[in-house]
């Protein structure tokens, strides 16, 4: 048999074949270690059983039926999921600390001779690890934010960047939301708060120091999700590139991005209702009747003058500390084209540098 290792550091995690979470299905779904496998020790409602009876009758017992419940659902995943496994097959196992459910799995697939191992503290180390990941990365990273009123085409010319090879971290993208009252993206859930932060560190990870990292300004939430608050800081405190649109391209551009709400307009109606307290009845009725009727071009016209607009304008000096210092890159256009040879002109530029950009052109 392979020797026993103890447990295993997260940050080890990459040395074996397959990553294999034990915790129940709901569990999982929360958040879970990238890349891992859900093989449940316990499913929900078993899970629930077996804590019930914790309480109520004690550990013994909820041990007794507990342990029969695992060994079935063991018995299940050596005949399913692991069927076809190899014999020098390397699986890392882990639940809620480290315990008893991973511990049961880890044993039952080493008897059968695999090299399987246990993560150290389990899913509650790997919590941990996302969030000094979070705060230890941030501050030592190059950044340079995005900025523009809304319509300005931040998250399409981020995306560009990324095209190009720059280093980009689109919070939108991982927290599947535009980031503006109207930013939900249709028919998906945003991800939880953990797996959001997972995601956020994973991606933090990953980066080159040495280089640029480029970010869209964003306020401390994005839609029902929160902006960490070492993220925050670093995008408040970093030097800022500002586009600069046109208003009419800027809603044509706003037009063709949310041209799916029209397909829902009674929906949209009910989403513009947070702003009558903003902006009075009469204006609020006005654009909810324009929902309904599906008349896009006439609400976004005024959301832009009378909403967003003001808005942009008396937040960024507040939020972004050099704002006063911002470079600023006009663009006429904001189709596709005019992005991707924007793009290539500014991935290499270093906003931080004392150079303005129409000196660099």
């Amino acid at each position: 048999m392979n020797p026993w290792r103890g447990p295993v550091p997260v940050t080890e995690r990459q040395q074996f074949d397959t990553l294999i979470d034990a915790r129940s299905p709901a569990e999982f779904a929360l958040d879970h270690i990238p890349g891992a496998i859900n093989c449940p020790a316990l499913d929900d409602e078993e899970r629930r059983i077996v804590g019930t009876m914790y309480k109520q009758q004690g550990a013994f017992e909820a041990r007794r039926v507990g342990g029969a419940m695992v060994a079935a659902n063991l018995a299940r995943h050596l005949r399913d999921h692991f069927a076809d496994r190899p014999p020098h097959w390397k699986p890392l196992v882990y639940c809620w600390r480290g315990g008893l459910r991973s511990g049961s799995m880890v044993t039952w697939l080493r008897l059968v001779g695999w090299d399987a191992q246990q993560v150290a503290g389990g899913y509650k180390r790997w919590r941990q690890h996302v969030i000094d990941t979070l705060a230890e990365r941030s501050p030592g990273l190059q950044w340079q934010v995005l900025a523009g009123a809304t319509g300005s085409a931040k998250t399409r010319l981020l995306q560009a960047l990324a095209r190009e090879g720059a280093q980009v971290l689109d919070l939108e993208q991982l927290a599947r939301h535009k980031g503006s009252l109207l930013g939900a993206w249709p028919g998906q859930a945003q991800p939880s708060q953990k797996a959001f932060e997972t995601a956020l560190a994973v991606a933090l990870e990953g980066f080159d120091p040495a280089r640029p990292v480029w970010v869209e300004a964003e306020s401390h939430r994005i839609g029902q999700l929160s902006v960490p608050s070492p993220i925050l800081a670093s995008l408040r405190s970093a030097p800022c590139l500002e586009i600069s649109a046109p208003r009419d391209a800027r809603l044509a551009f706003l037009l063709e991005d949310y041209a799916y709400l029209a397909d829902q307009p009674d929906a949209l109606a009910r989403q513009l209702e947070p702003l009558r307290g903003l902006h009075g009845h009469e204006a609020l009725n006005q654009w909810q009747d324009w929902a309904r009727q599906a008349q896009l071009p006439p609400l976004f016209e005024q959301l832009i003058t009378r909403h967003y607009d003001p808005q942009y304008a008396r937040s960024q000096a507040a939020h972004l500390f050099r704002w006063a210092q911002r470079q600023t890159l006009v663009l006429e256009q904001l189709d596709a084209k005019t992005l991707a040879e924007q793009a290539h002109h500014i991935k290499d530029w270093v906003l931080s540098k004392p150079t303005a950009p129409s000196d660099e052109r």
